[in-house]
């Protein structure tokens, strides 16, 4: 049986750790709601920018764009969302679990994908298992701005643009709500699924639908990828601050366990000296 001191110093060390693990739980739920916030204003302006683009991509019959048409696919290209730290919970596994067996039914060899990675977790579990990582971003901040992204979003449609990757995915997390986040597969490139909208709004444009679809559709693909990021933001800080939740429990619980069996083991060792003193007074009797 453990000493008091050896129970005490045990009940110490796990509150000390209750604090931390509550301080980092409001913490994250402070974020999650900044990062909700950012994600739900960014939802008109993609709903704005995929009306605009749907309007001129298919209500035009001359409108044409190779990121609009399927080619056969030679390579594909994952993007990938993760985060920079974990404590997380299954955030980082989920999303990574399904892209590597997703990656392994589909192809055979690292020349028939490339993993564009965002986020420290994502960039050092590929590498770890030898997976072709063509290109990376980490330490993007709580609160990201397109700034912060402007350079690997274009990179990304760059490579599509040039025929270095013939289709790209994106795996992220979408938020759902502070305790569930949905592991979420899209279809970055080419942009065969936009869908026209059932808006009545009509647009004139010049001076062509080709030569507007050239700036718009790249720009298109960035937003996509940013509100992307946004939305797994959220999610991240969501997961985070459910783990955190679920340990600063655990933890009391382990602390009330704790408890007991020091107050057990107390009362054990003063009836036990109680019994001595009792038996050697009977003795001098």
């Amino acid at each position: 049986m453990a000493s008091l001191r050896d129970i005490k110093s045990r009940i110490t060390a796990t509150q000390k750790m209750g604090k931390i693990t509550k301080a980092m739980q409001m913490v994250s739920a402070s974020k999650m709601s900044r990062a909700e916030q950012n994600a739900k204003a960014f939802v008109p302006y993609m709903d704005k920018i995929q009306e605009v683009t749907a309007s001129i991509a298919l209500g035009s019959k001359d409108a044409t764009h190779p990121m609009l048409t399927t080619r056969p696919v030679k390579k594909t290209g994952y993007l990938v969302i993760t985060s920079d730290r974990g404590l997380a919970g299954s955030y980082n596994s989920n999303i990574l679990r399904q892209v590597f067996q997703t990656v392994k039914e589909r192809h055979k060899s690292n020349d028939e994908f490339a993993i564009i990675a965002v986020g420290r977790v994502g960039r050092d579990f590929f590498k770890k298992n030898g997976m072709n990582v063509v290109l990376d971003i980490v330490g993007l901040p709580d609160q990201p701005n397109f700034a912060e992204i402007k350079d690997i979003a274009s990179k990304t449609v760059g490579m599509f643009s040039d025929g270095t990757l013939d289709e790209i995915h994106i795996y992220y997390s979408h938020y759902v709500n502070a305790i569930r986040q949905d592991v979420t597969e899209k279809k970055l490139l080419p942009l065969t699924d936009i869908s026209s909208s059932n808006k009545l709004t009509s647009y004139e444009f010049e001076p062509s639908a080709e030569e507007i679809l050239e700036v718009l559709l790249p720009q298109y693909a960035e937003s996509l990828i940013y509100g992307s990021l946004l939305d797994s933001k959220a999610s991240e800080h969501a997961a985070r601050m459910t783990a955190m939740s679920s340990a600063t429990d655990n933890a009391n619980e382990i602390i009330r366990a704790l408890s007991l069996s020091y107050n057990r083991a107390r009362q054990a060792a003063i009836t036990q000296e109680i019994t001595e003193i009792v038996g050697g007074a009977a003795a001098l009797e």
